[in-house]
């Protein structure tokens, strides 16, 4: 009896013990992370046979024991995190690791694989999410990887199509070789498949026969070409050429842009003959323009407009009549030459401004200018209208000009005016002569005072600042009081005169206005006055419409054909097309 009890005793620790050493490999397999056994057997055989071992282990071959035991023996001696190579069934995707290359995971199966203290707190987080990064936990990564993968046809056509028009350029110029015919023609199947294929789905079986063939094609050009150096030469060469190109051409369009803002639309020029034409028709008494009586009264909202443009201005007026509270109390005073005078007048005649006042003045009526205003500006270097009429520099004549107000609101005739501005009459100057916006951003130096301003000069390097930021011209609040105690009138007389002996500042009226009102500036909100509409600046809509007023300066006015169209339309709003003289002269929006 005892005898058969150790044999039983013996049978059965003797299967326990095989039952122990089957099942011991299979759990220290189970208790090791995914993302440590992929380290361990990061190798490219490993790499190369991933699927097939999970298959093998699945089925008990002997072999994997082996395997088993050598990941056992690495984990005691401190298992490596992946360097960005994370095992991987046939739809995942390889992990770059980002900042565990030196980290190590220390202790044996059965410490419960504690952390290392030395270890970054980050391995396991990490650890833990390259092992769920292969089992999509929302909609959104299933989603994400599924339109990945109903383009992937249609995007490998875009890549032939890009490479074989890349070996057309390798040929010769007209060259009609049967290689050439067959890039063409399946260059022109592919590109008529993409035009009615969005999805992979789209596509038929005829249409992967013909990506087999462009293959096909592809080949034989890569095998036609292929000497390496010559083709870099020759796309260096083709680079070279395309970037001379590029550069001539902008050249070119800079200089029609810059001729286009010079010269004067057909349109605007019809416009004015008939207007002046109309005018001259007129009997003396009609040509007079209505509310004479509020011309110079102190007490009055008054602005100033120097313009030789018709059409500009009856923007500029209309927009601010248009938005204000009291346009009865709002006086105009227009200031042109003696050619666009009675085009103007007859403008505001044909379209009177309701309760506001219009006044209309010509160049020529202000003796104290000097007998050489209409060539004392020229410069050498510039033939740009916008730099050289005296209408820029008539601005620092103000207290001459109006010598009855206190305060006068200057506008230029490219802006559109947006809120009502009463409220700069309240403004406290504090003793400052010119109220304006700032144009500087960020500490930009291209819009400080030393990019208009010759530095060099002993003389304006000892007066002035070079780091100061400059202001904007276009929508500026004049206190002509504190001007004339100030002398103002007499220091831009100094600065012309030395200006003229050398050359100390670019043409036109802004670099001499920084000079003139140095120190005498106060800074308005920047909401007041927003510049760039005449340029591609970037201006967002939201800046635009809270803005009091907006300015297009630059060269692409709202009323020339290389206006920005994205701009324009806060121009266009003011004006009325169906106008009379807008059709005659075919003015349209």
């Amino acid at each position: 009896m005892m005898v058969m009890l150790r044999r039983s005793y013996v049978t059965v620790l003797t299967l326990a013990l095989l039952a122990a050493s089957f099942l011991a490999p299979l759990l220290l397999f189970l208790r090791v992370p995914a993302a440590d056994i992929s380290l361990a057997l990061a190798r490219k055989e490993f790499y190369r046979e991933g699927t097939s071992f999970v298959k093998n282990l699945s089925s008990g071959h002997s072999s994997n024991g082996m395997r088993l035991n050598a990941i056992e023996q690495e984990a005691d001696e401190g298992v490596r995190l992946p360097r960005g190579v994370v095992y991987q069934n046939e739809e995942s995707t390889n992990v770059q690791s980002p900042s565990s290359e030196n980290a190590t995971v220390s202790g044996n199966v059965g410490d419960g694989g504690h952390q290392n203290k030395h270890e970054p707190v980050t391995a396991g987080r990490e650890d833990k999410d390259l092992r769920s990064f292969n089992r999509p936990t929302s909609g959104e990564t299933t989603s994400s990887r599924s339109r990945s993968s109903t383009t992937e046809k249609i995007r490998e056509m875009e890549d032939q199509i890009i490479m074989a028009k890349a070996y057309l350029q390798f040929s010769l110029p007209n060259s009609n070789s049967q290689l050439v015919r067959e890039l063409k023609l399946r260059i022109k199947e592919m590109e008529r498949m993409l035009g009615r294929a969005n999805k992979d789905s789209d596509l038929s079986r005829s249409h992967l026969q013909k990506m087999k063939a462009m293959d096909v094609t592809l080949s034989k050009a890569h095998k036609a070409y292929p000497d390496c150096s010559a083709l870099a030469s020759k796309l260096r060469a083709q680079l070279y050429n395309a970037e001379e190109q590029l550069r001539a051409h902008q050249n070119q369009a800079s200089y029609l842009v810059h001729l286009t803002a010079r010269t004067f639309p057909k349109g605007l020029h019809c416009l004015s003959m008939k207007l002046t034409t109309e005018f001259f028709t007129l009997r003396p008494e009609n040509q007079q323009l209505p509310n004479r009586q509020n011309v110079y009264k102190p007490d009055l909202y008054h602005f100033a407009i120097f313009s030789d443009n018709v059409l500009a201005c009856g923007v500029a007026v209309n927009s601010t009549i248009t938005i204000s509270m009291e346009p009865e109390k709002i006086v105009f005073h227009v200031v042109t030459d003696s050619f666009n005078f009675p085009a103007m007048v007859m403008w505001f005649l044909s379209n009177p401004p309701g309760e506001a006042t219009i006044q209309i003045q010509s160049l020529d009526d202000f003796g104290f200018l000097p007998v050489d205003v209409g060539t004392m500006f020229m410069h050498p270097d510039k033939a740009d209208p916008r730099y050289t009429s005296p209408l820029n520099h008539l601005r620092f004549y103000l207290p001459e000009i109006f010598p009855s107000l206190n305060k006068i609101l200057l506008l230029d005739h490219d802006v559109v005016v947006q809120r009502d501005l009463r409220r700069l009459w309240s403004v406290d100057m504090k003793g400052k002569v010119n109220g304006a916006v700032e144009i500087c951003k960020d500490n930009k130096p291209s819009l400080k005072l030393e990019m208009l301003i010759n530095f060099s000069d002993p003389v304006i390097a000892s007066t002035f600042n070079a780091k100061t930021c400059v202001w904007a011209f276009g929508m500026n609040m004049f206190d002509l009081q504190a001007w004339r105690r100030q002398g103002l009138t007499g220091v831009y007389h100094n600065l012309t005169q030395l200006g003229q002996s050398r050359q100390l500042w670019k043409a036109g009226s802004l670099p001499l206005g920084q000079l003139l009102f140095y120190n005498h500036t106060m800074v308005l909100d920047r909401r007041w006055h927003v510049l760039g509409l005449g340029r591609e600046s970037g201006m967002g809509r939201a800046e635009i419409e809270r803005a009091a007023v907006i300015h297009y300066d630059g060269s692409r006015k709202p009323w020339l054909d290389i206006a920005i169209p994205k701009y324009r339309t806060y121009w266009t709003k003011f004006l009325d097309y169906g106008n009379p003289y807008f059709q005659q002269c075919n003015i349209h929006e």
